[in-house]
């Protein structure tokens, strides 16, 4: 672990030298260079050494695919903030629901769900977790994934997943008795929300590139079918650059940058979140 984390430094501190250039260049770079450059990144930062810091680490302690599923959709809806409070409280709720979270919200009983009361992390609460728990149990009841909760609303020919996200804050909050705290925390675009977190979600779900941190479980969902999650790293980095001219961060916003970063790869768009999310990140300190 120690090796990981040192690896990811000597990656940040190599860059620092390149993205403090990169600040003072006019907002405009020529698409070949910009696509160069861009890979270049790309390439230094999808790497193994990347998970440890990463809320995408929450779902890695698992081998099982309802497990890693479960894992990465708390980790991504708990991700605002500090990426190491993101990943404490993550660890927190694994423990508390035994390192299993399938067999959790599968099997468990009344009394287990004492096990989650007083949990919280910023807005979200134990009110929000016991429904996310009930969810959970109503849909791995009849699913072996929770693939089909995004897929089913998608129509053949969809050129991105909105209707997916859509459909999937429909199907969530279709049970009864939804505390209506808890509907703030899955956004849908059809409230013209970036849904950065479930956006971050999708990539890992269904990215496969063999580097070994998005896992690409999900097949029915295409990676050029992915929104960019709009970090505000990588909103303030995509704007220096010239990728995104809004100034707002909403689903307008996502469809804007996403299409831009088709231009340089209309196979994997959102694969650019890696380079635009580490060098914002790197960046924010030279600011």
């Amino acid at each position: 672990m120690v090796g990981k984390f040192k690896a990811f430094r000597n990656i940040r501190f190599n860059l620092i030298e390149q993205i403090s250039r990169l600040l003072t260049l006019p907002l405009q770079i020529h698409p070949l260079k910009l696509k160069a450059f861009l890979n270049n990144r790309f390439l230094q930062f999808n790497q193994p050494s990347f998970i440890p810091m990463d809320p995408v680490s929450i779902p890695h302690q698992f081998s099982q695919k309802a497990d890693r599923e479960i894992a990465g959709l708390f980790a991504a809806v708990f991700a605002w903030g500090l990426r190491t409070t993101i990943i404490n409280k993550s660890n927190e709720l694994m423990e508390r629901m035994d390192h299993a979270p399938h067999q959790f919200v599968l099997q468990h009983q009344p009394q287990d769900l004492k096990k989650l009361l007083g949990f919280k992390h910023r807005t979200f609460n134990d009110t929000d977790l016991l429904y996310f728990v009930e969810f959970l149990h109503h849909h791995y009841s009849t699913h072996q994934s929770l693939e089909t909760a995004f897929t089913k609303w998608m129509l053949p020919g969809d050129e991105h997943v909105g209707r997916a996200l859509e459909g999937f804050h429909r199907y969530f909050f279709s049970l009864q008795h939804v505390p209506a705290r808890t509907v703030k925390h899955i956004a849908t675009p059809a409230r013209n929300s970036s849904c950065k977190r479930l956006n971050m979600y999708l990539r890992w779900m269904v990215r496969n590139d063999k580097q070994g941190v998005d896992f690409g479980l999900w097949k029915k969902i295409k990676p050029s079918q992915l929104i960019c999650p709009l970090d505000v790293h990588v909103q303030r980095t995509a704007r220096q650059l010239g990728l995104l001219e809004s100034p707002q961060s909403n689903w307008k916003a996502a469809l804007e940058l996403t299409a831009r970063l088709r231009e340089l790869d209309d196979s994997d768009p959102v694969k650019y979140d890696f380079a635009l999310f580490g060098m914002g990140v790197i960046s924010k300190e030279l600011l």
